[in-house]
């Protein structure tokens, strides 16, 4: 396949992800809250009602974990209550979502909202570990590299990558960013000529990336990145990413395609395939 073909293929597959996802913005469903309380009377009772912009099912999702049906039928007004005897939280405020399937078969989320459970009240709360375990924890996991296969001239290399977004943009009633800029820092392993030596291992990374999110898994994005190893050899690296399963609701486990070439030259080319942990942590939030 040449250059141009892929290059093509990307772009067609770009265009037609931003066309679905405004298509999918315009029909989004608005809700409209009534009541959202935690009764204080013991077995506590979550009790919410709302109302929607057109008629639809509705789930609610409580901590991105319990879900729970509202609405089995299609509707325009939504009431539930809910015993949260047997739930687990570790906070007396319980952040949740609605989903909204309308009669087409499209699932939105509505924006997050948060409840408060009667000050006093204790639901099982888990043991919290110290402020300094959380983020030593989380700075391991946040700073492991995304193990990588590259493949030049029918020959493998293995690589790794860590990126880092920086600008992340969000849109309301999503979970992730509709798209970020990120950058990454990418070293190659090799003893042959094509990556050795300080020839072509060392990578800086500088680009854009558009998500949507889709059912089943977490999201899909399509990127460009302009890549260079600060040694005379820059180009550009189209990509493509699916977002398998959130992990802790901090880091989402991904894997991606990307093809790299340097305009104007040919046998530059190579490809990329990686697995890796995403998330925000650390991004300037829009």
């Amino acid at each position: 396949m040449t250059r141009k073909k892929i290059v093509s293929i990307f772009l067609f597959f770009f265009s037609h992800l931003i066309t679905a996802q405004s298509d999918s913005l315009k029909n989004n469903i608005e809700v409209y809250l009534i009541d959202s309380y935690v009764t204080p009377e013991i077995p506590h009772l979550f009790v919410l009602s709302f109302f929607t912009s057109d008629s639809c099912k509705s789930v609610v999702v409580l901590n991105n974990k319990y879900e729970f049906v509202v609405s089995a039928e299609f509707t325009d007004n939504h009431k539930v209550k809910i015993d949260l005897e047997n739930l687990s939280f570790d906070s007396l405020s319980i952040p949740y979502k609605i989903r909204l399937t309308d009669k087409n078969g499209m699932v939105t989320y509505s924006e997050n909202y948060e409840v408060k459970i009667p000050s006093g009240s204790i639901l099982k709360p888990k043991e919290q570990p110290s402020i300094l375990t959380v983020c030593c924890f989380g700075g391991i996991i946040f700073g492991l590299p995304s193990p990588t296969y590259v493949s030049k001239g029918g020959k493998g290399y293995f690589s790794l990558t860590k990126e880092i977004p920086i600008f992340s943009f969000y849109s309301t009633g999503y979970n992730y960013p509709f798209g970020y800029i990120g950058v990454e820092y990418s070293y190659v392993f090799s003893r042959s000529n094509e990556f050795s030596k300080g020839k072509r291992q060392h990578f800086i990374r500088f680009g854009y990336k558009q998500m949507f999110q889709i059912p089943k898994l977490e999201y899909i994005s399509a990127g460009i990145n302009y890549f260079s190893d600060l040694n005379g050899f820059n180009g550009l690296s189209p990509e493509v990413s699916v977002g398998i399963v959130r992990i802790y609701n901090v880091f989402t486990l991904f894997i991606r395609y990307r093809y790299n070439f340097q305009p104007g030259r040919s046998g530059t080319d190579f490809h990329e395939a990686a697995v890796g942990l995403y998330s925000n942590f650390f991004s300037i939030n829009f």
